[in-house]
């Protein structure tokens, strides 16, 4: 098949497991795209899998005309060893909510040799949707045990952004202080020692994000 019928075929197995429910509750969440099938995750890695990785179908779905399932499957269908820092720099201007943020993170950018240094380059980025996904994919090689030698002192707008009123950064930024403290008791009390006036605060948010760290750190450290 050329690129045309598999993209054709994609779009028409799409169609065929469409769910209106689920779309329609994912608009109703803020996760809106100009063309959503309604499939579940593993339908959609299911679908994928029909397919053979390669770099310009992944990059025809991604820019698919921001269909939710061509997008996530250009993640999936892209080779790691072929994808490049510039091409991650440019999808990451172009990542548009939560659900691509996380996708792309799983299924593409974790698995990157040069991971790390994306998210560090990202997470000082002016732009907060980059700096999310450069949290986001921080806290995910942190899990991974790809990165255990990062300090909150190397993430300029961490402490600004733990207060942003984008929910997606917010989210993000305290994420990745859990996962930071999580490396080590040293680390966990100088976290809390730059936010202690939050505890007491009249500012709800800031007692949120205060017990949030307090009550992580607690529970790692002491079970």
């Amino acid at each position: 098949m050329t690129q045309e019928d598999i993209i054709r075929d994609i779009r028409i197995r799409c169609r065929q497991a469409m769910n209106g429910i689920v779309s329609a509750g994912m608009r109703k969440w803020g996760l809106d795209y100009k063309i959503n099938f309604g499939l579940t995750i593993q339908q959609i890695k299911d679908v994928s899998k029909r397919y053979s990785p390669d770099a310009s179908l992944a990059e025809s779905l991604w820019a698919g005309g921001d269909t939710r399932e061509l997008k996530i499957m250009g993640t999936l269908l892209y080779p790691i060893d072929q994808y490049r820092e510039e091409t991650a720099d440019k999808w990451v201007q172009e990542i548009t909510n939560q659900e691509i943020r996380e996708q792309i993170c799983f299924n593409l950018l974790q698995e990157l040799p040069y991971a790390e240094n994306l998210s560090m380059k990202w997470s000082k980025n002016q732009a907060s949707s980059i700096r999310a996904t450069g949290y986001w994919l921080l806290s995910r090689l942190i899990l991974l045990k790809k990165s255990n030698d990062i300090f909150p002192e190397s993430l300029a707008y961490v402490w600004e952004d733990i207060l942003s009123e984008d929910a997606s950064l917010r989210n993000a930024a305290l994420l990745i202080l859990k996962h930071i403290g999580r490396l080590s008791k040293n680390t966990a009390e100088a976290i809390m020692q730059k936010i202690p006036e939050f505890q007491k605060s009249e500012d709800m948010l800031k007692q949120e994000i205060y017990n949030s760290l307090d009550f992580e750190f607690s529970y790692f450290f002491d079970n």
